[in-house]
């Protein structure tokens, strides 16, 4: 699916991991990126966290797509940060589904990052700046091309 996928490609999104259920991609906020308040404009956040999600939605096969998403800004980005966005399934009911996907910015990003505990694939002076939720639809027997 990500093969296909223009828009990310076409940003300088890279899909670094993915697996049943999960996907993490990675992206370097570009100066066309920042809106007038010198930030990255969310919008772009969004559109990582929505590819992650796609990515891990559509890793069963059957083409899935997003039926609602929400996303809550941590922290702002800023021109030349290097973000990763890592999406994880929490469930799937029928044709039905529910991802979570953190964003961060890495540790080898211009700015200093702040340091924070844990796991979910994060590492030490890894900072969260978005949570995104995905709820997904998986259509009627339609297949990704990977899966044919």
């Amino acid at each position: 699916m990500f093969a296909a996928d223009l828009a990310s490609r076409n940003l300088g999104i890279e899909l670094t991991h993915h697996g049943e259920g999960t996907a993490e991609v990675r992206m370097t906020v570009t100066p066309a990126m920042v809106n007038g308040h010198r930030i990255a404009h969310g919008g772009f956040l969004f559109l990582l966290a929505d590819t992650a999600f796609a990515c891990a939605c559509n890793s069963h096969g059957p083409v899935t797509v997003a039926a609602a998403a929400d996303i809550v800004f941590i922290a702002p980005a800023h021109e030349g940060d290097v973000l990763v966005a890592t999406a994880c399934e929490r469930t799937r009911y029928g044709r039905s589904g529910i991802y979570d996907v953190s964003v961060r910015r890495i540790n080898d990003s211009p700015r200093e990052a702040r340091s924070v505990e844990g796991g979910g694939g994060r590492r030490a002076g890894d900072e969260v700046i978005a949570e995104f939720r995905g709820r997904s639809r998986s259509l009627r027997s339609e297949k990704t091309k990977e899966s044919q």
